[in-house]
């Protein structure tokens, strides 16, 4: 019994010791971190495919990357709708176009209007 006892008191001195070590390290413990804190981009992929943008409504940061890709069977293109301010060339079968997102937006397809799609940036 004294044996498990020394072992377990040296065990919890080594966990205090441990604690107290990380505790007093050169870091700055009392700061936060903020929703505003800059975040890395990613990439989303929005694919084209049955006469139809999947998915169909996509949610991302802005600075974010949107990569349309064409698996259809024939040419489509991504228009912004309201005020036409960005546009794809023509995207044929199997090519791709992409777009950095500065804000929300809702697109289509020029070529097939009755294709639509929505960005939504938080």
């Amino acid at each position: 019994m004294k044996s498990f006892c020394l072992v377990f008191k040296t065990g919890l001195f080594a966990g205090c010791a441990l604690f107290f070590l990380y505790s007093c390290g050169s870091g700055d413990h009392n700061k936060t971190s903020t929703a505003t804190e800059a975040t890395t981009p990613k990439t989303d992929t929005v694919e084209i495919a049955g006469m139809k943008f999947t998915p169909a409504e996509l949610t991302v940061h802005k600075g974010d990357k949107v990569v349309f890709i064409n698996h259809d069977m024939v040419t489509h293109d991504i228009t912004e709708e309201v005020n036409k301010a960005w546009t794809s060339a023509p995207l044929p079968v199997n090519e791709s176009w992409s777009l950095i997102v500065t804000q929300s937006a809702d697109y289509f397809c020029s070529i097939h209007p009755v294709m639509k799609g929505k960005i939504i940036v938080q």
